[in-house]
């Protein structure tokens, strides 16, 4: 190993490395492949005042329920079987967001390319007709070429940090998401300055020679910043094939929005000091690992 290339870093030094009011994209959907034990501990830290860019799950609930978020862009917050989740929606009916940026999904995909390629927007078709661009300050631009045609103008959504969740990470950077669908996680990192990647497995070197492995290689080592061994650190997301979500988990959480100092006790009993005591809480790895798979 050549002094210097180490991407490894524990908890503790990822979460100093970050400060407040970064703009923070967190990869998965939903409540699908989410770095969930990256989430937990910016919930322990001190950090606030951050803008959150994500298709959400349980991610952006915990994170305003906690009063860490200054300003949220997102395409969705959702659980799947809640399809509305419900801290986010407590906090937003409260008026406790200071600002929202409600986009189509497909526009959010593209704020993020126009970031990745370093461009200040992209043009599409993607949004037109809903009320998400009536009500937007969003912009057109017209093609120059013989058709004329007016287009959105996407602006991009450029990130401070990115937070990926995958099965294996080596100390040099590169990763492997094993799971039949990546989402956009590639154009998390790829607009984000800083890229931190937490992985159920961190081993000495990957072996990437057989495609498939080369494959699940979604994001080049170039654009990962720090890697973090994490494991169950999707948990109660799903991360295929290893485990499912844990919808029981999910209900259990959901259900503290409808409690009068819900958040608090949840914080306390649940998040707890650290990921070895919310682990324990959780009934342990190997019933993490049994958690089937959703299907659809």
């Amino acid at each position: 190993m050549q002094p210097g290339f180490d991407k490894r870093v524990d908890m503790e030094g990822f979460v100093e490395s970050l400060h407040d009011g970064m703009t923070i994209g967190i990869g998965g959907w939903g409540p699908r492949r989410k770095p969930m034990a990256l989430v937990r501990a910016i919930l322990r830290s001190k950090l606030t005042d951050l803008h959150i860019v994500a298709y959400g799950g349980p991610d952006v609930g915990m994170l305003c329920a906690a009063g860490k978020v200054r300003k949220l862009t997102f395409g969705f917050v959702s659980l799947d079987a809640i399809p509305l989740e419900p801290w986010f929606r407590k906090v937003r009916e409260a008026g406790a967001l200071g600002d929202v940026v409600e986009l189509d999904e497909g526009m959010l995909q593209w704020g993020l390319k126009a970031a990745a390629l370093r461009l200040p927007f992209l043009p599409t078709r993607v949004g037109f007709g809903t009320d998400v661009v009536t009500h937007g300050d969003f912009r057109t631009v017209t093609s120059p070429y013989d058709d004329g045609e007016v287009l959105l103008a996407m602006p991009a959504i450029p990130l401070d940090a990115a937070l990926l969740h995958v099965q294996r990470a080596d100390w040099r950077g590169n990763i492997q998401a094993l799971g039949p669908d990546v989402y956009y996680d590639e154009w998390f990192a790829k607009a984000a300055a800083r890229t931190y990647v937490s992985a159920e497995d961190v081993v000495e070197r990957m072996d990437l020679s057989h495609p498939e492995d080369a494959r699940a290689n979604i994001v080049e080592r170039c654009f990962v910043h720090k890697v973090i061994h994490a494991p169950m650190g999707a948990h109660p997301t799903s991360l295929p094939p290893d485990y499912g979500w844990s919808m029981q988990a999910l209900q259990a959480y959901a259900a503290t929005a409808q409690e009068d100092g819900g958040w608090d006790r949840y914080m306390a009993d649940v998040i707890g000091p650290d990921e070895t005591a919310y682990l324990a809480r959780m009934g342990g790895a190997d019933a993490v690992r049994a958690l089937p798979l959703p299907i659809f």
